[in-house]
């Protein structure tokens, strides 16, 4: 008992190291839709039931989920993407604001936003529909304008934390990855200390050598079969060149899923829309195993009793793994081969119900487990694995506690139908390890504060800090301390106490004690310590903080900020944050007077 205690601090400790470390998550962004629905008849027309909608909710998806799940881990998370200025923009904006994303995405006119509607009822999906056109590649202005985000974005990470940021690779074939991007980021390699890429097609990352690789079974097996194509008498661990035509029949976004085939006997395979090719054991017939799904235009992926036959290309690649072989142990076989095909340091091969197979440069395999679920409980759980991969690598944490992690993640993150998305406090939680003051809001004094301060700078951590009344807590307060927590590792909001507010905002204000305003604000998990000040200006306790970074509300230069050259003086930078339109406690009350007035009025009490 007493190991396993020590190993579960060990791992946890491993989380808190990764806190606000710098990820910038770069490729196609979606929007997730779920539509709940009730059933209770058939239609007329046809043999179909008639839905009634009552309940609709969005998530992020893909890249934009794993910069989600990168920021609910702790990490400081910066997307950039190409997103439609469409209605499906708009949401996946939101998402990203009420996540503490930093949101570099590059809209662009006349090219929707990716989405994936699915219709549910009694908790299983009858049917999804996606938007977004694979081929619908980026025009050239819309390559300068990611390629200039990208740049940015990677450059205000460095600054902001003073460290070469991570970079994650989301390639899921939507086209907003094409060779232009591509070549800049194999250019620019040495910008990033750690590297992570999640492709559908990873040949066409060779040149990036990235640090890990996610594959799925499919994916990996479409790789070993393109390599296969390049140079069949190639050995194992060459440097392989694996470029392939654009118009490869076979290339596009691919959900390739393991399943059962019904039946058994020769396993067929229909080539490019032409009749199926046969695929046999000596000796006769194979039993056909869990196979594939295809996207049109992919071939089918299937495993034999003799080991793995891949037809993606044309051409069949068999392991020789042995009667009764699964997959975990043919992705343990080939982990060699693929590391060396994508010149990745770790492959991690992800088997969905069945966990996952990660190798290293040491040779070793090892093997992740998980439970089985339904599947609608287990979309984005990829997601959460590859951003607790990442922050465990670039943590400079040990493989197998990285993948150890990484498996916790996805895990604990299906249990229930929707977008998985890991928080930071539910993966502690997981370990049976208390949450530190960094990560539990809490109402403290100006002595205690500054105790606390310096444990968090001596432990790596930014300071951000604010001040204010938050008299009437709104939607306006709430982004706003969301993007200033996301501007460092901690953020310590200082509070009018009574007497201020009524000096600085008239007799009637406010109209919350102090008392009830510091609840609220401690409550919120972007606030991690809430200080009460006497004075009008927060100077002393800027003093006592010493802030990295100083934010305040208003659309207003740093420079005309009168805290700012005290903050500057004591090494920080000043920073300010547009307040969201026609959100603003005066506004409020203003609308509640208006209200009551209204309602005391003779008119209205006649109506």
């Amino acid at each position: 008992m007493a190991g396993a205690a020590a190993e579960q601090r060990r791992l946890a400790s491993v989380v808190e190291s990764w806190l606000g470390r710098p990820v910038l998550i770069l490729g196609d962004a979606m929007l997730d839709e779920w539509r709940f629905a009730e059933s209770d008849r058939l239609c007329r027309e046809a043999p179909a039931p008639v839905l009634t909608l009552r309940r609709r909710i969005s998530a992020a998806g893909g890249a934009a989920n794993t910069a989600v799940n990168v920021a609910a881990l702790g990490g400081r998370a910066a997307l950039v993407a190409p997103v439609g200025a469409d209605a499906a923009g708009d949401e996946l904006h939101d998402c990203l604001d009420r996540a503490g994303v930093w949101d570099r995405t590059v809209g662009l006119h006349g090219r929707p936003t990716a989405v994936k509607r699915r219709m549910l009822a009694g908790n299983q999906i009858l049917l999804r529909e996606d938007s977004g056109d694979p081929d619908d590649a980026l025009d050239h202005e819309g390559v300068e304008q990611l390629l200039a985000a990208l740049d940015c974005a990677t450059e205000e990470l460095r600054a902001a934390s003073g460290e070469a940021p991570t970079l994650v690779v989301c390639d899921y074939g939507l086209g907003g990855l094409p060779a232009p991007v591509r070549t800049w980021l194999v250019d620019n390699r040495e910008r990033y200390a750690t590297v992570a890429l999640d492709a559908h097609d990873l040949a066409d990352w060779r040149g990036l050598a990235p640090t890990v690789v996610t594959p799925s079974f499919a994916e990996a097996t479409r790789l070993l079969a393109r390599a296969a194509a390049d140079s069949p008498a190639r050995p194992a661990g060459a440097d392989l060149h694996l470029d392939h035509p654009d118009g490869d029949p076979s290339d596009g976004p691919s959900e390739l899923t393991v399943g059962v085939a019904p039946g058994e006997g020769t396993v067929g395979v229909a080539s490019g829309g032409g009749p199926a090719g046969g695929i046999t054991r000596p000796g006769g017939p194979t039993r056909l195993g869990p196979t594939g799904e295809p996207t049109p235009g992919e071939d089918r992926v299937a495993m034999t009793g003799d080991g793995l036959s891949v037809t993606g290309t044309g051409v069949t690649v068999n392991t020789d793994a042995g009667e009764g072989v699964d997959r975990a142990v043919l992705a343990e076989s080939r982990l060699a081969e693929l590391r060396a095909h994508t010149g990745a340091e770790v492959v991690a091969v992800t088997l969905d119900t069945d966990g996952a197979v990660v190798g290293g440069p040491d040779g070793e395999r090892r093997r992740s487990h998980s439970t089985p679920v339904p599947a609608s409980h287990a979309v984005g759980a990829g997601d959460a694995y590859l951003a607790a991969m990442t922050l465990a690598l670039a943590a400079d944490a040990p493989l197998p506690t990285a993948a150890q992690l990484a498996q916790l993640a996805a895990t604990i993150t299906v249990s229930d139908t929707g977008t998985c998305v890991c928080r930071r406090e539910d993966l502690l939680a997981a370990l049976d390890a208390p949450l530190d003051t960094a990560g539990r809001p809490a109402l403290v004094g100006a002595a205690e504060l500054e105790t606390l301060v310096e444990e968090h700078r001596s432990a790596g951590r930014s300071v951000v800090f604010t001040n204010g009344c938050f008299d009437v807590l709104h939607r306006g307060h709430v982004r706003y301390l969301e993007q200033a927590r996301a501007l460092g590792d901690l953020l310590v909001v200082a509070v009018n106490s009574d007497g201020s507010v009524r000096r600085l905002k008239g007799a009637d204000r406010p109209v919350n004690p102090v008392e009830d305003r510091v609840a609220l604000l401690a409550a919120l998990a972007c606030v991690d310590h809430v200080v009460v000040f006497e004075e009008d200006s927060p100077a002393r306790l800027i003093e006592v903080v010493r802030p990295d970074v100083y934010v305040k509300g208003g659309d207003y230069p740093p420079e005309m900020v009168p805290e700012a050259p005290l903050v500057r003086r004591l090494g920080g930078q000043v920073r300010t944050l547009g307040y969201v339109p026609d959100r603003s406690t005066s506004a409020i009350i203003d609308r509640i007077r208006a209200h009551g007035q209204d309602v005391s009025s003779p008119v209205a009490g006649q109506a």
